[in-house]
């Protein structure tokens, strides 16, 4: 292999490397925002999204367990939300954008925890403690500008 062709390969890599790193939120229904309250299964605060997982009642009554995507870990964390946010049977109140298939889910726009605190979307975080606001804000100060 000469040297070109390892070039041109590398750079192949690099500009189809964003199409496969994100998928899209098209399979939720971003014109309705439905509320529900369960208790907390599982959560997952992991990369490329965080999940919740609980269990609720449906439209019958009976119970089941629905999961609400997140975003990413930085994201949820600039919200307001950290890996112990929540645990396995702590009650928790879910505002999201349904599933448009009708599955029990959606995306997580929002959340009221058993403590009263509400977390909402990054931009628009209710409850972030003045030292989590200092860090948050020393840590964009030592970036350099981009």
């Amino acid at each position: 292999m000469n040297v070109k062709a390892i070039m041109l390969a590398g750079i192949a890599v690099i500009v189809a490397a964003p199409a496969f790193a994100h998928h899209s939120f098209a399979m939720f229904d971003r014109t309705k925002v439905v509320n529900i309250t369960g208790t907390v299964v599982e959560y997952e605060w992991t990369n490329p999204h965080v999940w919740i997982h609980i269990s609720a009642p449906d439209d019958a009554g009976a119970m089941r367990q629905w999961g609400f995507e997140m975003q990413a870990i930085a994201q949820d964390y600039a919200a307001g939300w950290r890996a112990d946010s929540v645990k396995p049977g702590d009650k928790i109140s879910v505002e999201y954008h349904p599933l448009k298939d009708g599955a029990r889910g959606g995306q997580l726009m929002s959340a009221d925890l058993a403590g009263g605190q509400h977390l909402g979307p990054p931009g628009n975080p209710r409850l972030i403690t003045p030292e989590d606001r200092a860090k948050a804000d020393a840590t964009q100060q030592r970036r350099p500008a981009q």
